[in-house]
């Protein structure tokens, strides 16, 4: 499959973190984002593995977090070198690069305005990797 051609699988999406990482997974038809879990960052080879054979993803969206001028900042240079390690420890997967900038945070959309309670250790990450692989399914024309 060439890099320009869509793939015709389940597509998941992944809001990288130092700690964390935020799954989201598409239906099967490519049209609905479906928040999956919020996984450590550490253990994210091993899910993704067990993710594609399980749920037959051929296509993972990496979000990558670049400054508002469109340069590579701290972060998205971390994302990117995890990124290069995932496409070399999967490489029968399709990996596709995400201009995170202007995605909607669905994260921060909560009823109490996006705050957390002191001590909550709630995770939010599956729900912005949600919201970004929402925006690239309608943005491919899929709907």
């Amino acid at each position: 499959m060439s890099s320009s051609e869509p793939a015709s699988g389940r597509i998941a999406a992944l809001d990288l973190g130092e700690a964390w990482t935020g799954v989201a997974v598409s239906d099967p038809g490519g049209v609905i984002a479906v928040p999956v879990k919020a996984v450590p960052t550490g253990d994210l080879t091993e899910y993704l593995r067990m993710l594609v054979t399980s749920e037959g993803i051929e296509e993972i969206l990496v979000g990558v977090p670049k400054t508002l001028g469109g340069e590579l900042g701290f972060q998205a240079r971390r994302v990117l070198a995890k990124l290069d390690d995932l496409r070399n420890q999967l490489p029968a997967v399709r990996f596709v690069e995400w201009d995170e900038r202007f995605t909607t945070r669905v994260a921060g959309a909560r009823a109490d305005g996006g705050r957390r309670k002191r001590g909550s250790r709630e995770r939010l990450d599956h729900l912005a990797a949600a919201g970004m692989l929402q925006e690239y399914l309608e943005s491919r024309g899929n709907l």
